[in-house]
């Protein structure tokens, strides 16, 4: 399958970051054509017609997502743009934002109008300096051309978009965490329900939606549903943007329709390195189960990865080849994990901690084969009774790097000569 660029198409041209530019490849013509021609309960339709599932992880259907919000006009509502890209593996939007943020205001400016929203907020990734400086261009820009302020293109319809740095965690990622965050709390996951579309920001109605599904939208009300619906499979339509990094020759951002196989997009980033051959990957960042060779034929769908086991998520393929030390890349995982629990929850907080402890020391050749038991109840325990997806997407990367390669784990157990003997767990603080 070839590459198919549609988000992408114009990434490379020059200048496309101005809105000028921007306007001279096509640009802003889906505002036009949208507002006021297009009723916002029609414009919902459109998109769920095309069938376009949310591409910030869950896959959730974005047309059905907007149709949660209260019709009432007098209620206040808010559309965020979660670009709080943290994920080990994720780059996509970065590469978005800093190339074409012109494609998400408009993007944005759609959603917003379909909704009902008269301020939306972009939540950018504290660290993405060059991001956060053209999108606030991108923004000054759009102003300038009355894309955004009272009554666009003579409608009764005005909208504000803020851009907002985030807070330098990984939780914020999760949008609950994300609102708070943004009405200068901490950023800590809240109980659900009452769901964001319900009780959101400042308690109102509130949308949460990824880059690069907003900028989805776009094209979808350029071409139509249909044309989109053409794209991908049945329950898959559209593009997605694979980010492929790892052992590999070019990593980078490649996009192709939904459906591709994971062997057609590791050749589009060259392959392996030379002299080594393909040993595994986690295919939707890593909160999720690994692939192994047998999986390289695999399409990458939401349903098709769900059946194996693991999950599309993000899209960001993190790759190893047969250099690769399984019980070296679960640690480090579960390290990041550990460091990025906000402690709300026990299970979080402690699970971590407690695999992390026990991989350190298994890889220090002190484990015991019980540890392997005990470290799948811990995961078990924290995807089943952890507050927030944190700690259930620190579970699966772990759990299925020892499940596919249980022999790599017993070669580190093996060097212990107590081997068969019971774990030791520090279970009080200070752990250090």
């Amino acid at each position: 399958m070839a590459e198919k660029r549609v988000l992408l198409a114009n990434i490379d041209k020059e200048n496309q970051a101005q809105i000028d530019t921007y306007e001279a490849n096509g640009g802003y013509k889906a505002i036009r054509k949208a507002i006021p021609n297009i009723a916002p309960n029609d414009l919902i339709e459109i998109v769920k017609q095309s069938g376009l599932r949310g591409r910030g992880g869950a896959g959730f259907s974005t047309g059905m997502k907007w149709g949660f919000v209260p019709k009432d006009p007098s209620l206040p509502k808010y559309l965020v743009c979660n670009c709080d890209e943290s994920e080990p593996g994720t780059f996509k939007d970065r590469l978005l934002i800093e190339k074409d943020p012109h494609q998400l205001i408009e993007g944005m400016i759609l959603a917003s109008y379909a909704i009902g929203a008269k301020k939306a907020f972009i939540y950018c990734r504290g660290e993405y300096f060059e991001g956060l400086k053209r999108l606030r261009k991108a923004v000054e820009e759009a102003k300038s051309k009355k894309y955004l302020g009272h009554n666009l293109f003579g409608s009764d319809y005005s909208l504000d978009i803020i851009v907002h740095p985030g807070a330098g965690a990984y939780i914020a990622g999760e949008e609950t965490a994300l609102l708070n965050s943004l009405e200068g709390l901490r950023a800590t996951p809240r109980l659900k329900p009452p769901f964001p579309a319900v009780a959101g920001l400042y308690s109102k109605p509130t949308v949460i939606n990824n880059v690069e599904t907003l900028c989805n939208v776009v094209h979808i009300v350029n071409n139509g549903a249909e044309w989109y619906q053409s794209i991908g499979k049945p329950k898959n339509t559209g593009t997605k943007i694979f980010q492929v990094s790892g052992h590999v020759q070019k990593p980078g951002c490649f996009e192709f329709a939904l459906g591709v196989t994971l062997r057609e997009v590791l050749d589009a980033a060259g392959g392996m390195f030379p002299g080594t051959t393909f040993k595994a990957c986690y295919p939707g960042g890593s909160s999720c189960s690994v692939l192994t060779a047998r999986d390289l034929d695999i399409t990458m769908e939401f349903e098709t990865l769900a059946a194996r086991g693991s999950a599309l998520g993000t899209a960001s393929i993190i790759v190893m080849n047969d250099t690769a030390d399984m019980v070296k890349v679960a640690l480090r995982l579960m390290q990041f994990y550990q460091n990025e629990s906000c402690g709300k929850c026990t299970p979080c907080r402690e699970g971590t901690r407690w695999v992390v402890q026990m991989l350190t020391r298994l890889e220090a050749g002190h484990g015991t084969y019980r540890d392997l038991d005990v470290i799948e109840q811990i995961c078990k325990n924290m995807e089943e009774n952890s507050f927030c997806p944190l700690a259930a997407g620190a579970a699966p990367p772990v759990v299925s790097a020892i499940k596919e390669f249980k022999n790599e784990f017993e070669m580190y157990i093996q060097r212990n000569p107590n081997a068969q003997g019971h774990p030791k767990m520090k279970v009080s603080y200070p752990y250090l």
